[in-house]
């Protein structure tokens, strides 16, 4: 069976390189087998959802090429939570809990002291019905917690392998708070099990979660889908990425200029086996997806390797696929000019630089005049082609005796306002004869 996943986002702030990290190793291992891809919202906090933030996500997913065949919101979810919770507590396994979180803390603290782990008690399972009775009289409202059956949960991961953990080390965990509302974990168990999620693709962060998820995938009588834990990137420092900083995040890096082909191979490729490199389709992307060859070790991102990645990308890229957005850029000259700048270009948008160079005006800086003028009375006639350039220079050098540097330098600058660039023998044909003559003084 085609694999079916989920990138589960919550629209809570803008996502980041990191968020969209595990969202394309979903798409990559989904796509390559014809399965499913699921976007969901999970934005069952209604406090800080927003739906800015769930817009922004998917014209993120959309610029980098990953359009979901499935949609969902938690919001719109909440029955089937409400039948889920039901039935844990007719099996005894979602249980009401009355302590405040002072009181815990203090609890956590005097456990630690007494040099045992912070791990909750289950003391609200001892209480009578009158004790619960009481305790509501005096306005307190119960959160529920799900009954672990502590015991070794174990699990084949599609990067760490064999994984394990003992839930007995665990506090049972909350599942409903006291005013009602749902935390992640069951709404997302729920919605795995409804959207017939078949492998569960995710940040290694949440490798305890697997455990005490399991635990209620089964309890829930739903199949348990296979699990992988992938490495997470952390900024050059060490220090994780949070969307609420906004670094690094997926709409900065598009509106710096980025092609979102360079964003994804970096995201994907650093931290793994693979040599980091542009790759110039999603399609090709995910046929170097290995989980396997996924490191262990966090993955340090440095954004100045985008800028290189980039500029490699653009430097292969065929005119078709840029034509236009580089008309919408205002460029012209056509192929011809394209292949002429490519190399010398980081981001698309450096094309209208040396568009503006062909078409000028340019900067006039100190420059040898006479010398220019006898090469400008060395210009050949039109028309030109990419073998002008060197009859033109070879023609200065027989007749002033320049070379080198000092041949070369003058009618660079003159001729671009610049002391770099692309070569001339493809810009050349571009700024053409009338404009070359005016720029050589002639």
């Amino acid at each position: 069976m085609p694999p079916v996943v989920r990138f589960a986002p919550s629209p809570t702030g803008y996502i980041h390189i990191g968020n969209i990290r595990t969202a394309l190793l979903n798409w990559c291992v989904t796509k390559r087998a014809g399965g499913r891809f699921i976007l969901r919202y999970d934005d069952t906090d209604t406090a800080r959802s927003r739906q800015e933030y769930a817009d922004a996500i998917a014209v993120d997913l959309a610029w980098l090429g990953m359009v979901p065949d499935v949609q969902a919101r938690q919001s719109e979810r909440m029955a089937l939570y409400d039948a889920a919770a039901a039935r844990l507590r007719e099996a005894g396994r979602l249980y009401p809990c009355y302590e405040t979180e002072e009181e815990l803390e203090r609890r956590r603290t005097l456990q630690k002291a007494r040099g045992l782990p912070p791990v909750y008690d289950r003391a609200a399972l001892r209480l009578t019905a009158e004790q619960k009775a009481a305790m509501e009289a005096e306005g307190r409202r119960p959160h529920w917690r799900f009954l672990l059956n502590h015991r070794i949960v174990e699990w084949q991961d599609g990067v760490r392998g064999p994984a394990h953990v003992d839930t007995a080390s665990l506090s049972d965990p909350v599942l409903i708070r006291a005013d009602g509302g749902y935390l992640y974990t069951l709404p997302s168990v729920v919605d795995d099990i409804d959207l017939g999620v078949t492998h569960i693709i995710r940040g290694e962060d949440h490798v305890t979660n697997t455990a005490v998820q399991i635990e209620i995938f089964e309890a829930l009588g739903g199949s348990v889908p296979a699990f992988a834990h992938h490495n997470l990137l952390t900024t050059v420092s060490g220090e994780g990425l949070s969307k609420r900083s906004g670094a690094l995040s997926i709409g900065s890096l598009r509106e710096a200029g980025f092609e979102p082909m360079a964003v994804a191979s970096l995201a994907v490729l650093t931290g793994t086996a693979e040599a980091v490199r542009p790759i110039a389709t999603l399609q090709d992307l995910a046929a170097l997806v290995d989980l396997s060859r996924i490191s262990r070790a966090p993955a340090r991102f440095d954004p100045a390797e985008i800028e290189t990645l980039n500029a490699k990308l653009l430097h292969e890229t065929a005119y078709a696929d840029v034509s236009q957005r580089l008309s919408a850029l205002g460029v012209g000259g056509g192929e011809a000019f394209w292949l002429a700048v490519r190399s010398n270009l980081v981001r698309l948008a450096d094309a209208k630089t040396w568009w503006d160079v062909v078409r000028g005006p340019v900067a006039k800086g100190e420059q040898d005049r006479e010398f220019l003028h006898r090469a400008a009375s060395l210009l050949p006639a039109e028309p030109w082609d990419e073998n002008t350039w060197g009859a033109w220079t070879q023609a200065v050098k027989d007749a002033t005796g320049a070379k080198g540097k000092a041949l070369f330098m003058p009618l660079r600058q003159a001729l671009t306002g610049l002391d770099h660039g692309p070569e001339l023998k493809a810009l050349l044909p571009l700024i053409g004869r009338e404009r070359a003559l005016a720029r050589l003084g002639a």
